[in-house]
């Protein structure tokens, strides 16, 4: 732009002097005949050399017209000295651009905003965006105007407006707007406009939100009232100063109460600005401010009687508020500060680094005091709170002046809703990522119990009753079992043990248990069941929601240690409701809610959130696996549901499951499951395929079809079973694990099938078969779960075989 002005001043300047050109060379020409005549006497000559001059004067003429009238009849160029100067004035964020897209005009902000001078629409890297700006040019060239919002630079957040401009309309002009950012402007202004505002006038407080021109922006009814005489007085936008007025002594009063009326005290909180561009953050004397304004009693020497005055007000108020001497100790804190600091009724701080943790005390101190001595400012610094240390809380602070011994007021937030949703979400997180590593290290653990099972079995085959090992490979093979029940307990925690779901009624479940829990509860503790009305059905497996109730009903006896009332109800939850509830992990539908509560001990706050993990018990050793919690959690999870815990010391606890009511019930037609063939015999023929990775799971398998009369041909891997499929033997059936390196079993039965469409299939896997359904949706396949017995294994390759068509 600085070029183009330039040499606009350069064409300009050239021009002044060819005015004078002709009129000079023709009276150089007249001059130059008069001397040759003087010195050579050729009159001839003379007039020679005058028509050369006058030529040469004729041409320069002609060639000065032309110029001219390209300028003239083309563009004329603009002055953008006066454009510039009118951009820099408006503090705005401003260019110009020209038909060919070049930058022609901008004012210092798009400047500092872009720096270089970038010509728009070549202002961001962003592809979307530079796209966006490109076809709002377009947009302007063709309709007049262009718009796109949204666009970041660094911190800020910009729209762009473009229009078409300029006395041909051959410019765009190009204006950058920081979209205005929430301020804590607004929420005191409705502060002061609400109920909060009214609440203050009944208490005798008149309050002023002023602008840093000392203009009102908004103030309260009470004020309205009695500076105005009206309580629906617009004076919004007033000086501030024409209400007041000051009298020899220097009290202060409001000038419409010209006599009578009392002094009044004034309360300064600087108040701070969002931060926009070009600004600097920070409150000051010369910034926005909040003014309370008081009666002061007759007779009061100061301080001390106004500040009790303050004390009622911000024991109105909602929020936390406290006020703290130079010296830093705490003067008077409200309810609401309270809560938030985790205080107990009556207790009162002697300083504010007393709620912190120790590490913050140290900066809680040195902040106070710097807001105590310095100059009216805000701010806030980021503690932790001394019960709360693992979450970070903003303590906001306020130097006042004019209360006598208060100077600084400090303001904390009641996060404590928040952080309980915090925790909520840290633990469903948690959980998760325990449910994995259970899931894998259960997956693991059903690989090496197959081959101990497996071995068992081939070593009880040679055995009979009577032998002397024969006893000790039973015992052998009655803990692989045990071992095996634990491994489908952390599956079913890991939400990856195989349900059974079926639509039924929650009472049903409990009335079927009704009478299990009755001997497993004794006689000291008494069994209450009580039912709501309209309870939708839910899709769940009966048998692992029996195991649910009774699991929770055991821990709740244990809880009971002298006896007490197991309380079980069901009632349905709206969606509405669930609305209510604001429950962040709870989305809003409509369930079906089953709590199971107790009143024995309760639980602890510290124990509360680690009652689901595995392995967590609070139990004696030998009395307690730490798996029972964590099963009914996999188990609600799975089903679709959600469980909370609620206890309180001394008062008993409750665990509350929420299953989503299913909304196919009522026209759910049940399937009739196919019924399996079965063979009283499990001896077969043909030739197997076994795929496995793990090398003793894959050694049992191998002899335990071998036993069943089965040829069986083995692979490590996917890549491996192709190999031998592509072998030229003919392959009778497939038994394949799914999980494996290189190539998993679905991935091989895919390719497989290609040149053995009516192959039929066995897969084996410790996961869950819910977990699989996925990559294992592959027509005319069964499943085998891990661990398994040789006599398994043997009817379930006898049924896969049956389901091939060709082996009828």
């Amino acid at each position: 732009m600085a070029a183009r002005v330039k040499r606009d001043e350069e064409a300009w300047a050239g021009e002044q002097p060819s005015r004078f050109a002709l009129p000079l060379l023709v009276l150089a020409a007249l001059v130059s005949a008069a001397i040759v005549i003087y010195a050579a006497g050729d009159a001839v000559l003379a007039a020679g050399f005058a028509a050369t001059v006058l030529a040469l004067a004729a041409l320069l003429s002609w060639y000065h017209r032309l110029a001219f009238s390209e300028t003239t009849e083309g563009e004329v160029a603009p002055d953008w000295t006066v454009a510039r100067a009118a951009a820099d004035a408006s503090g705005m964020a401003i260019a110009v651009t020209d038909r060919s897209g070049r930058l022609v005009c901008a004012s210092d902000r798009f400047g500092e905003w872009f720096p270089g001078f970038p010509a728009p629409p070549n202002i961001t890297t962003d592809p979307t965006l530079l796209d966006s700006l490109s076809a709002a040019a377009r947009l302007a060239w063709r309709d007049g105007d262009g718009r796109v919002e949204g666009l970041t630079q660094g911190a800020l957040r910009l729209d762009v407006d473009v229009c078409r401009t300029g006395r041909a309309e051959d410019y765009l002009l190009w204006r950058f707007s920081p979209v205005r950012q929430p301020s804590a402007l607004d929420d005191v202004h409705r502060l002061l406009t609400g109920e909060a505002g009214r609440q203050m006038g009944e208490a005798g407080v008149m309050a002023v939100m002023i602008g840093g021109e000392g203009r009102i922006r908004a103030a309260n009814g009470a004020f309205l009232l009695r500076a105005a005489g009206r309580i629906d007085a617009n004076i919004t936008g007033r000086d501030f100063a024409t209400h007041m007025r000051v009298d020899d002594k220097g009290q202060l009063f409001l000038a419409r109460e010209e006599s009578g009326g009392l002094p009044l005290r004034l309360l300064q909180v600087p108040l701070r600005r969002a931060v926009q561009p070009g600004a600097t953050q920070g409150g000051g004397q010369d910034g926005p401010m909040l003014l309370l304004l008081i009666d002061e009693p007759a007779g009061s020497a100061g301080g001390t009687t106004s500040l009790s005055y303050i004390e009622t007000l911000l024991s109105l108020l909602p929020f936390g508020l406290a006020m703290a001497d130079r010296d830093g100790r705490i003067l008077f804190l409200n309810g609401a500060f309270s809560r938030a600091a985790g205080l107990k009724r009556g207790d009162k701080p002697v300083y504010p680094g007393d709620l912190v943790a120790r590490e913050d005390q140290a900066a809680v101190a040195d902040a106070v005091r710097r807001f105590a001595v310095g100059p009216q400012m805000s701010g806030d610094i980021a503690v932790r709170m001394r019960d709360q240390p693992d979450e970070p809380t903003a303590l906001s602070l306020a130097g006042v002046r004019g209360l006598g011994e208060a100077a600084v007021l400090l303001s904390l937030k009641d996060n404590s809703e928040e952080s309980k949703l915090k925790r909520q979400v840290a633990q469903a997180t948690k959980m998760q990522a325990i449910g994995q590593l259970a899931g894998g290290v259960a997956h693991d653990f059903n690989n090496i119990l197959t081959a101990i099972i497996g071995h068992c079995d081939l070593m009880l085959m040679r055995h009979t009753p009577g032998d002397s090992d024969y006893d000790d490979l039973q015992q052998i093979k009655s803990n692989s079992n045990r071992a095996a029940g634990l491994t489908r307990q952390l599956l079913a925690f890991s939400r990856q043990q195989t349900l059974r779901p079926q639509v039924l009624q929650l009472p049903d479940i409990v009335a079927d248990v009704s009478n299990l829990l009755k001997r497993l509860l004794g006689e000291a503790v008494k069994l209450e069941v009580s039912h709501g009305r309209n309870l939708g059905a839910v899709r769940a497996d009966p048998g692992q929601l029996e195991q649910v109730i009774v699991n929770l009903a055991v821990n709740a006896r244990d809880a009971m240690v002298d006896g007490g009332t197991l309380n079980i109800q069901t009632y349905a939850v709206p969606a509405a409701k669930v609305r209510d509830l604001r429950q962040e992990i709870l989305p809003a539908a409509d369930y079906t809610a089953l709590r199971v509560s107790d009143t024995g001990l309760g639980i602890p706050p510290d124990i509360l959130s680690k009652i689901f993990e595995p392995f967590f018990t609070t139990k004696e050793l030998g009395k307690g696996t730490g798996l029972g919690l964590s099963t009914v959690y996999g188990i609600v999870k799975q089903s679709g549901g959600y469980i909370f815990a609620e206890s309180e010391l001394g008062r008993g606890a409750s665990f509350v499951i929420y299953l989503p009511v299913y909304q196919g019930a009522d026209v759910e037609q049940t399937a009739q499951p196919k019924t399996p063939i079965r063979r009283s015999e499990t001896w077969g023929s043909g030739t197997v395929l076994l795929v496995e990775d793990e090398d003793m799971v894959r050694a049992v398998a191998e002899r335990a079809l071998s036993r069943q009369g089965y040829k069986v041909l083995t692979a490590n891997d996917g890549e491996q079973g192709l190999e031998v499929l592509a072998g030229g033997e003919k392959i009778d059936l497939l038994i394949s694990d799914v999980v494996m390196p290189n190539m998993d079993g679905p991935s091989m039965v895919a390719r497989a099938r290609h040149s053995h469409p009516d192959l039929p299939v066995l897969f084996m896997s410790g996961y869950a078969e819910e977990q699989l359904r996925k990559s294992i949706d592959i027509a005319n396949v069964a499943f085998l779960p891990k661990p398994f017995s040789v006599s398994q294994l043997a009817e379930a390759a006898r049924d896969a075989l049956a389901m091939n068509p060709a082996a009828e």
